[in-house]
């Protein structure tokens, strides 16, 4: 089929990378904010803007909260339907658990419930999840949604496709694509040390598109190969069950023998009995990790078996201190705060595997990596665009010249993942700053507007670049950055004009989180309409070449593919 092994290189970098690009240009640029998904989460909501807290007192504040966790009616649904018979009026309570990271003003809690006569034993709880000002035990508002960590996070990794898991299998799959498309490039490419510094933005377009596309994919080719690589070995129980499956029986009779080497109770004892104080069980985890000489900060807190004689209370360390993630969890007996055990060191593949992990989920404290974290991403995002404007600027005349759509296709759905999703994007801020604060149900209304603008943004993509039929330039590219140019900037001033965080103020102040997204939306806005001003001043260029049919020779020779040059 090819003479040459670079050419089918070159053939499954091209159409591997354009079919699964739509996809990873999503993945990469929703990864990139989930770096900062706990200041996104702040600016969108405004009564968290106050600095980040430690564990609160479990006894004082959090175990009051944890009573008033209670099932609500779509807990039960969800109850009923994993249930072979009839619901008792209230579901026995089975755990508490907290979890807070450096960067959390606020405290996720969550209580499970038992269901009773489950259809699968291994799906026999449901869970109620709430916020909580660490400051006072309050619960926060339960219909703020939380854009970062609840929006744009999962975004990265699912889609929002939860049926049958689809949007992980989805990612898993342009995942392996991506690690394809690098080593395809990789061979591609003959002269990496030239490429990493070439980029010609005045010459023509699919020139510099070219230079563009080989410079982000060579500067941040390790960044890509290990997102892609950790990404699929976070999730590869999912992709390959055999723990649930075949192994079944094999797991539940480890977990049992587990449950009686390390003397944590698998199952409850139905025998009632109170909690000894969580506190003082804290306290003597953190002079545990202090005696190792390690941080001491509490990054998760749970109670297994509430209420029963085998209670136990687990408390987690937040690991800030290093990459790879681990907890040093320190079990006790919850009606005695007897110590039960501490976490064994992990062997060397659970090591090698929560280091790859915390490489991937950067929990770290260190700001400078993550600064490189979003900088990776958005190379990223920068090197698919580019790839999907070559696709289009290599073909687009011959396309014309035979009245083939495909170079049409392409440019509509390139435009839509790209400026359409950055447009969705700003608007939802907009959005998040416009809507009432009373309004029921106003994550779901933030949701709704987000899905809504990005549909707009690919019938205004499919209605603005038909012109590329005629082998021109297509107007949605710069319309769409000035769009994106107008809705980042009325972001910032709807923040200041709503909140009174303003820019001078929160940089006064040293208050980051608001101020550097404020900063970031500027910064958009800026690169976006000096790329709009760009893209008009070449459609003027090529407009007296491009104004009427283009007649092509389907001889030509074509500009070589990325790597060829």
């Amino acid at each position: 089929m090819f003479s040459t092994f670079r050419q089918s290189m070159a053939w499954m970098h091209t159409w591997f990378g354009l079919v699964l690009g739509f996809v990873l240009m999503a993945v990469f640029f929703f990864g990139s904010l989930s770096v900062y998904d706990r200041e996104i989460d702040r600016w969108a909501i405004p009564a968290t803007r106050f600095e980040p807290q430690p564990m609160p007192s479990f006894d004082r504040l959090l175990e009051p909260a944890f009573r008033r966790l209670q099932p609500t009616a779509l807990t039960m649904e969800e109850a009923r339907s994993r249930s072979t018979g009839a619901l008792p009026a209230t579901l026995p309570l089975h755990e508490w658990g907290a979890y807070t990271t450096h960067r959390d003003p606020v405290l996720t809690v969550w209580s499970g419930f038992e269901v009773p006569n489950p259809k699968n034993p291994h799906d026999d709880h449901v869970y109620v999840v709430g916020t909580v000002d660490p400051r006072t035990g309050q619960a926060l508002p339960d219909d703020r949604l939380k854009l970062g960590s609840q929006f744009f996070y999962p975004m990265h990794y699912s889609l929002h496709l939860h049926w049958k898991d689809l949007g992980m299998w989805i990612v898993g799959l342009a995942a392996l694509v991506m690690l394809a498309a690098l080593v395809s490039g990789v061979v591609m490419h003959r002269r990496l040390l030239r490429e990493l510094f070439t980029f010609r933005p005045r010459k023509h377009t699919q020139r510099s598109a070219l230079d563009l596309h080989n410079l982000t994919g060579v500067v941040a080719l390790p960044f890509h190969f290990m997102f892609a690589l950790s990404g699929l070995i976070i999730f590869a129980a999912m992709y390959f069950p055999i723990g649930s499956t075949l192994l079944q029986p094999l797991h539940d009779a480890h977990a049992k023998a587990e449950a009686a080497r390390t003397g944590l109770p698998d199952e409850a004892a139905g025998i009632p009995a109170s909690l000894a104080s969580v506190d003082a069980m804290v306290a003597e985890a953190q002079r545990r990790w202090a005696a190792r000489g390690m941080a001491g900060e509490v990054g998760m807190l749970t109670v297994h078996h509430v209420g029963d004689a085998n209670a136990t209370v687990s408390v987690y360390r937040a690991g800030t201190d290093r990459v790879t993630l681990t907890g040093e969890g320190i079990h006790f007996k919850g009606p005695t705060g007897e110590v039960i055990r501490e976490d064994e060191p992990p062997s060397m593949v659970d090591g090698i595997n929560n280091f790859i992990t915390g490489l991937h989920l950067q929990h770290f404290r260190h700001w400078l990596l993550r600064v490189l974290y979003f900088a990776g991403g958005l190379a990223g995002c920068v090197c698919i665009a580019t790839g999907f404007v070559f696709f289009v600027e290599k073909r687009k005349k011959q396309h014309a010249a035979k009245g083939q759509a495909g170079s049409r296709v392409v440019d509509a759905l390139a435009v839509t993942t790209v400026t359409g999703m950055v447009a969705a994007t700003a608007g939802v801020l907009v959005a998040n700053r416009l809507l009432p604060e009373a309004l029921p149900a106003r994550g779901d209304w933030e949701e709704g507007l987000f899905w809504a603008a990005w549909v707009l943004a690919f019938c205004h993509a499919w209605w603005r670049t038909a012109p590329v039929r005629q082998a021109r330039i297509a107007p949605a590219w710069a319309e769409q950055c000035v769009a994106i140019a107008v809705l980042a900037v009325a972001a910032v001033v709807l923040n200041a004009v709503t909140t009174g965080d303003h820019l001078i103020k929160t940089l006064a102040e040293g208050y980051w989180p608001v101020a550097g997204v404020d900063l970031v939306l500027l910064a958009t806005a800026a690169v976006a309409a000096g790329a709009a001003r760009h893209l008009r001043r070449r459609a003027r260029a090529a407009a007296p070449a491009g104004a009427e049919s283009v007649p092509v020779s389907t001889g030509a020779t074509p500009m070589p593919e990325a790597g060829h040059a």
